[in-house]
């Protein structure tokens, strides 16, 4: 079964790919004003929405289900923007069909995961199996948001909970899974897609220190800081993510033509 996607507005395709603590309503805010100058596809990972898993355990075998839906919507050299797991996801399919994009932007990934941080992947995925995704929404959130920006928006962290929610506890777990053993670290020197790292200071689940060093192993890739944000800044900053989207792609545009 395809991915489900929904779509909005004309021009370049830019294919959104969401957060493992998100699903793709978190692009909501951005949307709009991406919309104006792309054709934005916000596309529901496996095992959300109505999007159905087949059993992926790899970050590979995800790459392989999105390379297959960008191959029958038949578009040309599209850019993907993927946030978190979206990201990681992103980055596997820059390294396997890098070829058939145009640019990618992680916002933000990692090459791979210190053996550190690995441990809270297979505590979530231990409690969504034994829980279903309420045991695991307060982590979740706290992964997602800042503290502060948490304390201030309880509208924000209670639609984030009832999205999340709905999420199969299954994939969910399989996802942790295959974040915990992903390692890009041998093949991110082979990407030649025009990239762009972007990365709160905030970010306690993919750090801005490590996401600077996954940009520093791609050719040519840029980094881009977000001050006093933290992993989804679609969420947080909406405004500063849309332009720095919109900014770097303007600029590999001119920098093609010119």
């Amino acid at each position: 079964m395809n991915l489900e996607v929904e779509s909005a507005g004309r021009g370049h395709d830019l294919v959104l790919l969401h957060s493992l603590l998100a699903e793709r309503s978190s692009f909501d805010l951005v949307k709009p004003e991406l919309a104006k100058s792309f054709r934005v596809h916000l596309v529901s990972l496996p095992g959300y929405g109505a999007s159905v898993s087949k059993n992926e355990s790899t970050i590979e075998d995800y790459a392989d289900r999105v390379a297959d839906l960008l191959a029958k919507a038949n578009f040309s050299k599209p850019t993907l923007v993927g946030n978190g797991f979206g990201g990681f996801i992103a980055v596997a399919l820059a390294i396997r069909y890098g070829a058939k994009l145009g640019a990618l932007i992680a916002a933000p990934a990692l090459a791979a995961f210190p053996a550190e941080a690995k441990a809270p992947f297979r505590v979530l995925a231990e409690k969504v199996r034994a829980g279903g995704m309420a045991a695991v929404l307060d982590a979740a959130i706290a992964r997602m948001l800042p503290p502060a920006f948490a304390a201030a928006h309880p509208e924000t962290v209670a639609e984030r909970k009832r999205a999340l929610a709905a999420a199969d506890p299954a994939s969910f777990a399989r996802a942790c899974g295959a974040l915990a053993e992903l390692d890009f670290r041998p093949h991110v020197k082979d990407i030649s897609c025009k990239t762009l790292v972007l990365a709160g200071t905030l970010d306690q689940t993919t750090p801005a220190s490590l996401a600077r060093e996954l940009a520093a192993g791609i050719p040519g890739a840029q980094f881009r800081e977000l001050p006093g944000c933290g992993h989804c800044p679609q969420l947080e900053q909406p405004a500063q993510f849309a332009r720095a989207i919109s900014e770097f792609l303007t600029d590999a545009r001119n920098r093609v033509l010119t």
